[in-house]
Order: structure tokens, then C-alpha cells, then sequence
């Protein structure tokens, strides 16, 4: 391929790169639907095997799938709902205990360790500004997470458009694959095809894995600590779990926040020593049943590019990045995979033969 055949493609590759950047805020239930559509094609293909027709399968699998999706958030709604609204409502107790927990330490550290009374004001005063800070800065969010209209079109987008993209796509999806497979370049298509296959069983078995690992860790946690008898333990359970399909976030975001409240709720430190017991069993689980069990080495990347990944797509591309990091990363794996399985069986890699003298002549 000549050198200005490559500067077009690099050009149009760059200017799609800049489209998508731009109109990110109206994808996201585009996206949403063709990971519904691809998450639900093995059902509707199971269906097909058995006489379903494509379209009603299709019709099954999406109104089964949104059903389940609706009948959770009637279960779970409510009880979150609940627990956020008193979080809210106790939200000042708590800061207020907070606030007579450091004074206590603060009496302490001056009797034990001399610290002036100059030194304790301004420790106070510093802490009391750094918390309304802090304060004014999650009221600030969360009002404009409520009341932002872009925030208010993506929810009903991702509830009324969402569901009619993930339908047509599972529709039409084997039609799109073929489609595609045909514009395969002929010399390179099975070549293409095997590197699919492989992105396809790496996305698929990841998807599915880490699904049921979030959940799974979400209930474990919810109950546990719900069970201790700390408050607000099923939304930080909850939470932890979700946040779990980034590397160690979830369980130091939920097991920092489940500890403070703890500290802050009992008496004792049995059962702040419980809570953390709690996220230590927890990891235990991920680590030897369900991560080996549920997901394995799937997506064959290492946590630190997983957490690169999510951070540089939320930074470029929101929401909608953090959603498309890890399968994104994973296609590059692949693809890095296979150029370096293309380097190391090259020329340019292996040695060189050793030049055969010329033969003496008598």
C-alpha cells in the first residue's frame, strides 16, 4: 500500500476519532443496545435452533431480558431509596459525631503528646473548612447530576431508545456479521476471521464473568454487612459490588466507607472488626472461587492496563468510555498479541543465517 493510500486512512481513522468524541453524549443507548444485542445473541440463536423464528425470539429475549431488568429494580429500588433517603436525613448527626470524634482524639493527642492549644484551634478550624468544602462539593454534584438536562436526556434515552436499538440489532445480527464478513479483503479474511473469533470468545466469556462476579460480590457484601447490623449496609454492599469490575476499587471505596461508619455507629470493636471481616472474606472468595470460576483470564490483560483503560476512557469519553474500556482494551490485546506473534515469526526478528563460504575451486 502506497504511503498516501496510508496518510488517507490515518486521516479518516483520526476524523471518525473526532466525531465519536464529539457526539459521545447521544451514544451511550446506542452502545447500551449493542451490548444488549450482543449479550442476548447466544439466547436468540438457542431459540433459532429449536424452530423459533429469528424475529420472535428476538421479541422473547428482549421483553424476558427488560422484565428481569425491571422486576430487580422493583425489588431493589425501594430499599435502596430508603436507605439513601436516611443517609440523607442523618447525614448532619453523622457529621456532627464525626466532629466531636476528632475533638475527643485531638484532647487526646494534647495530653498525651503536648500539642498547644494554638495547634488544636487551627487543627480544628482546618478540619471543619476541609469538611465544608468537601460538603458543598458532593451538594454541588449531586445537584447537577439531578438537575442537568443532558442527565435527564440520557436517562430517558437509555430507557425508551435503548430497548428498540438492542431489538433491532438482535434482529439483524447475524445479517450485519455476514454483511461485514463479505467486505473482508479476500487475501486476509481468514486471517481476520481468527483474530474475530478470538476477540469474540474473550469479550463474550468477560462480559458474562464479570457480570455475575459484580453481583454476586454485591449480594455477598449487602448481606454480610446487613447481617453485622450496619446502617446503610446494603446500599455500601451494593455499591462495592458494582464498583468491583474495577481491580481493588470496590472493595477499599465499600470497605473504607463500611469501617468509617462503623467506627461511628458501635460502641465496641467487635463489630467494626466484623465489617472489615466482612470485605476480608469477601476478597478471599473473589480471589480463589469466584474469580477463577466466574471470569479466569478471559480478558488475558493485567490489572494495571484494566485500570488504565478505565480511567483514560472516563477522561476522554465519560460514562460512555468507562463502559467501552476494558472490551476496547481487549481488542488491542488481541490485536498486540497477534503483531507481535507476526514480529517474532519475521525475518526482522530471527537471526540470520550464517553465509555459506564460497566452495574452493581447484
Amino acid at each position: 500500500m502506497s504511503v498516501r493510500k496510508w496518510r488517507w486512512m490515518i486521516g479518516f481513522g483520526l476524523l471518525g476519532l473526532l466525531i465519536v468524541w464529539q457526539i459521545t453524549p447521544v451514544l451511550l443507548p446506542f452502545v447500551a443496545g449493542a451490548g444488549i444485542a450482543y449479550f442476548l445473541d447466544p439466547t436468540v440463536d438457542w431459540l433459532e435452533r429449536r424452530g423459533v423464528g429469528r424475529g420472535v425470539g428476538t421479541l422473547l429475549t428482549i421483553v424476558s431480558f427488560f422484565l428481569a431488568c425491571l422486576l430487580i429494580l422493583l425489588l431493589f429500588v425501594p430499599i435502596l431509596q430508603g436507605q439513601a433517603v436516611e443517609l440523607a436525613q442523618r447525614l448532619p448527626t453523622l457529621l456532627t459525631t464525626i466532629q466531636e470524634r476528632v475533638n475527643l482524639w485531638l484532647v487526646d493527642a494534647q495530653r498525651d503528646f503536648g500539642v498547644s492549644d494554638a495547634d488544636v484551634i487551627n487543627l480544628r478550624a482546618a478540619a471543619g473548612a476541609d469538611a465544608g468544602k468537601a460538603l458543598g462539593y458532593v451538594a454541588q454534584f449531586v445537584g447537577n447530576l439531578l438537575v442537568g438536562g443532558l442527565a435527564v436526556v440520557n436517562i430517558l434515552s437509555l430507557v425508551f431508545v435503548t430497548p428498540v436499538v438492542a431489538f433491532y440489532l438482535l434482529r439483524d445480527w447475524d445479517l450485519i456479521v455476514t454483511k461485514i464478513d463479505s467486505w473482508l479483503p479476500l487475501s486476509a479474511a481468514e486471517t481476520i476471521r481468527e483474530q474475530a473469533r478470538e476477540i469474540d470468545a474473550i469479550l463474550s466469556g468477560f462480559a458474562r464473568g464479570q457480570a455475575l462476579l459484580c453481583l454476586s460480590l454485591g449480594v455477598l457484601y449487602a448481606i454480610g454487612l446487613r447481617s453485622v447490623g450496619l446502617d446503610f449496609g446494603i446500599i455500601i454492599g451494593l455499591l462495592a459490588g458494582l464498583l468491583s469490575f474495577i481491580p481493588f476499587v470496590g472493595v477499599f471505596v465499600g470497605g473504607v466507607t463500611a469501617v468509617g461508619l462503623a467506627v461511628l455507629q458501635f460502641d465496641s470493636w467487635l463489630p467494626v472488626i466484623l465489617v472489615a471481616g466482612v470485605f476480608g472474606v469477601g476478597q478471599i472468595l473473589e480471589g480463589y472461587v469466584l474469580q477463577p470460576w466466574l471470569v479466569g483470564d478471559r480478558v488475558r490483560l493485567h490489572p494495571v492496563w484494566i485500570i488504565f483503560a478505565l480511567l483514560a476512557g472516563g477522561t476522554l469519553f465519560g460514562f460512555l468510555g468507562v463502559l467501552m474500556a476494558v472490551p476496547v482494551m481487549a481488542v488491542i490485546g488481541v490485536l498486540a498479541r497477534f503483531g507481535v506473534g507476526q514480529y517474532l515469526a519475521s525475518d526482522l526478528y530471527k537471526p540470520k543465517p550464517p553465509e555459506t563460504p564460497p566452495a574452493e575451486t581447484l
